[in-house]
C-alpha cells in the first residue's frame, strides 16, 4: 500500500489490510487535518478497509467535525460501506475512471 498527499487530498493505492497500513493512513490524515477541516480520500483499488481505519474515520467525522468525502475505485468496497451504512457518513462515491 502507498499513500500520497496533496493539499487536502489523501490518495491510497493498494490494499488496506495491516496494522502498519492503518498507522500510515492515520499519520497522513492527521497531518492533513492539521491544515484542513475538509479532506478528500481517494481509495484507488483496495478491496476492503480495516475496522481500525473505519473507526478512526468515523471518529473524525462524528467527534472532530472533519468533513470527509471518498472517491472509491473498487465496487466491492463501495458495497461494503453501503452494507455498514457508512456511505453517507463518508460521502463515498465511485471514482471517475
Amino acid at each position: 500500500m502507498e499513500i500520497s498527499t496533496s493539499d487536502n487530498i489523501v490518495t491510497i493505492d493498494g490494499n488496506i489490510k495491516s496494522v502498519n497500513d492503518f498507522q500510515s493512513i492515520k499519520e497522513s490524515i492527521d497531518s492533513t487535518i492539521n491544515k484542513h477541516k475538509y479532506i478528500t480520500i481517494n481509495i484507488i483499488d483496495s478491496l476492503s478497509i480495516t475496522s481500525s481505519v473505519i473507526g478512526y474515520l468515523n471518529k473524525l467525522v462524528l467527534n472532530d467535525g472533519i468533513d470527509i468525502s471518498m472517491n472509491i475505485g473498487n465496487i466491492q468496497l463501495i458495497e461494503l460501506l453501503d452494507d455498514l451504512n457508512l456511505s453517507s457518513t463518508f460521502k463515498a462515491k465511485k471514482a471517475q475512471a
